[in-house]
């Protein structure tokens, strides 16, 4: 691949997926848009082309970028009456870089190829903040030397960018990222929990252990939100139960016990049951705290 102009296509301009485009036209290419409910202006303004369906970005780019949140959605941009596969041509190449099932995702590569097309499936991690400075960690499945011919626009958009496996593991590897998440913002509130309700300052407990065995980003980022008691989103519980579900229905269809990705997805349930599934995950903590009838910022023993 040069660095020459190329058409490319988005779909799902989101807080996530507006930036992500944004750094494509800000290279130079041509980009064709469509998204649901509407194109944000930003977009428009920065010089891409509006389409009214994904089959009329597949009918003008060759490399279509698809960026929405679950597994339906994919499925309904891909085949729907008006989707891509509508429209897309032999020689072309479908970019999933939604969070979604590795098992449905392999019927879409199958479906797509079928048709003499490339298929990607590229999920992201790093949130609004990754896709804004083009720092995302990308977890691709996919032919090597397809791989090989879009990393120079994954390069566009993120910093570690790895090549997993085939088609497919690029989301098992987005879907483990998600359970390691999890399962550290549960041992960060647990243990910053009981420090309070033992009477120390979690703020100088937190301190103390970023300097030994247990520091972890969660710890730094989600351990000083659950001291400070900052909650506003960052990353929603609600998209973290969507991908602990997809953890966990694709552990049942292997024969595989995931206890503690259990635990966790109730621990979020609990909170979107108190009206918490637009807070950010690290008030996983809540119900943690709702547990104990106490709250990691309360001075009362």
């Amino acid at each position: 691949m040069t660095t020459a102009s190329l058409k490319l296509g988005f779909i799902g301009l989101g807080i996530m997926g507006t930036p992500m485009a944004g750094h494509l036209l800000k290279a130079g290419h041509k980009v064709f848009v469509h998204s649901i409910p509407s194109i944000p202006e930003a977009v428009l303004k920065a010089g891409a082309t509006a389409c009214a369906s994904g089959k009329e970005v597949a009918q003008k780019a060759d490399i279509i970028f698809v960026m929405v949140p679950d597994t339906p959605h994919v499925n309904d941009v891909l085949f729907s009456e008006n989707g891509v596969a509508a429209g897309i041509t032999k020689g072309k190449t479908v970019v999933d870089m939604s969070s979604i099932s590795p098992i449905e995702t392999k019927v879409f590569a199958k479906k797509i190829n079928a048709l003499g097309c490339d298929y990607l499936d590229a999920p992201v991690s790093g949130g609004e903040v990754g896709a804004k400075n083009a720092t995302l960690s990308i977890m691709v499945g996919g032919d090597e030397a397809v791989f090989a011919k879009v990393k120079p626009l994954f390069e566009l958009m993120g910093k570690n960018i790895t090549l997993v496996g085939g088609n497919g593991d690029g989301q098992t590897a987005k879907v483990a990222n998600q359970i390691i998440v999890a399962l550290n913002i549960e041992a960060v509130a647990e243990a910053l929990l009981f420090a309070a309700k033992a009477g120390a300052d979690p703020a100088r407990v937190r301190q103390a252990l970023m300097g030994g065995f247990a520091s972890s980003k969660i710890l730094e980022i989600h351990g000083e939100r659950m001291v400070k008691r900052t909650f506003d989103p960052g990353f929603r519980i609600e998209l973290h139960q969507k991908d602990l579900n997809l953890a966990l229905s694709s552990a049942r269809s292997l024969g595989v016990s995931l206890p503690n990705t259990a635990t966790a997805q109730e621990l979020f349930n609990a909170c979107a049951a108190h009206g918490g599934k637009a807070w950010d995950h690290s008030a996983m903590v809540r119900a943690l705290e709702k547990l104990a009838n106490f709250e990691i910022g309360d001075k009362t023993a």
